[in-house]
């Protein structure tokens, strides 16, 4: 009878984005040091499968949109479904562990592995899950407290005995990438005798974005009066908001939008002194390989800060927080809104040990 301290084959499901993968690596990591033979695979989103590469931890990936996942789109029937049950059954698993934020429910998951046959299952649950859990451990959260998202997961599979003491995120910069960045930081003239940031001004959902304005003050402050390099980064689909940023700034500033894979992104974040971002996946990039954050931080959820770097949490607190929304239902965004840039630049001289009464008058 297979055990959790007997199982060698084990699946992983993550069916998020990057920062949710990320955020999972310190608990697969306990998983994977708590057995000598032990094989990783993830189950993973599209985008979540972009960052698994990069974690040194996970054997195999998965790919798998699932219908239960709010960016899949729509199916014509459950016939991936099937499949997907039939394929994980021909691996053989020993056990699942199925990772989830505390809103999600991991049910869907639990019966896709009870149809592909494998032995163990394990998950965070509310509900009584009957056989579709060998292994339910019931869901604290938000009714008796709210945990960081590391933590939840590193909890979750301590229930089985896997534990480790090195609880930081796990990612490995390629080194052809570091190599191409560095070639990128010398064209670009970035001068590594001068401080200097990279700002992230994106974010997928809405309500996670500083507005562009307060962004344009925050980079000519930083430029202008501080004498610090910006470089922003980016998506393609975010390059009007990029250039509108750098317009409004009206003064030398430089990008990489669209110019960065996933690998030579996080070799930026791993080269950077600094990350000024919005509260999305650049933010778990930089924190997995050690560079401090300054996260502006909407509060549509509590528990997806920085892990284990230095880091400046930046929001203002509003009685409709918590609300998991793309869109603010209020209408006013006033968490970030009512975020000064003044603090911003505060927050950022303060994690690069500059003195903040070197700070300039703001002129907006």
């Amino acid at each position: 009878m297979t055990t959790w301290n007997t199982a060698e084959n084990i699946l992983c499901i993550r069916l998020d984005t990057i920062g949710d993968v990320l955020m999972t690596t310190p608990a697969i990591r306990a998983l994977k040091a708590s057995h000598p033979n032990r094989r990783i695979t993830l189950l993973t989103s599209s985008a979540g499968a972009s960052t698994a590469s990069l974690v040194p931890d996970i054997d195999e990936v998965i790919v798998y949109d699932a219908p239960w996942l709010k960016a899949t789109a729509p199916r014509l029937n459950s016939r991936p479904e099937y499949e997907m049950a039939e394929h994980l059954r021909r691996l053989k698993f020993d056990g699942a562990i199925i990772f989830t934020v505390y809103s999600q429910n991991p049910l869907p998951s639990a019966f896709l592995c009870y149809l592909a046959d494998i032995p163990l299952r394990l998950a965070h649950c509310h509900e009584n899950p009957y056989q579709l859990l060998t292994d339910w451990v019931k869901d604290p959260e938000p009714e008796h407290c709210v945990r960081h998202e590391v933590r939840r997961q590193l909890d979750l599979v301590a229930t089985i005995g896997c534990q480790i003491d090195d609880e930081r995120m796990s990612l490995r910069v390629p080194e052809k990438a570091l190599a191409t960045v560095k070639d990128i930081l010398q064209q670009l003239g970035i001068s590594q005798q001068r401080p200097w940031v990279v700002i992230h001004p994106g974010a997928t959902a809405a309500s996670r974005r500083y507005p562009p304005e307060k962004f344009a003050v925050v980079a000519r402050t930083l430029i202008q009066d501080m004498g610090i390099q910006v470089i922003f980064t980016g998506t393609e689909p975010e390059r009007e908001l990029v250039t509108g940023i750098q317009t409004a700034t009206g003064v030398l500033s430089h990008s990489l939008v669209g110019c960065l894979n996933l690998n030579e992104l996080a070799a930026l974040l791993s080269l950077a002194p600094l990350l000024i971002s919005n509260n999305t996946g650049p933010v778990h990039i930089a924190a997995a390989v050690g560079t401090p954050v300054v996260d502006l931080y909407a509060l549509t959820n509590p528990q997806h800060t920085p892990w284990g770097v230095p880091n400046r949490v930046l929001f203002h607190d509003v009685p409709c927080k918590n609300c998991y929304k793309s869109i603010c239902p209020e209408g006013h965004q006033n968490c970030l809104q009512l975020v000064t840039p003044e603090s911003v630049v505060d927050a950022a001289c303060e994690l690069l040990n500059s003195p903040p009464a070197t700070l300039a008058t703001v002129k907006t």
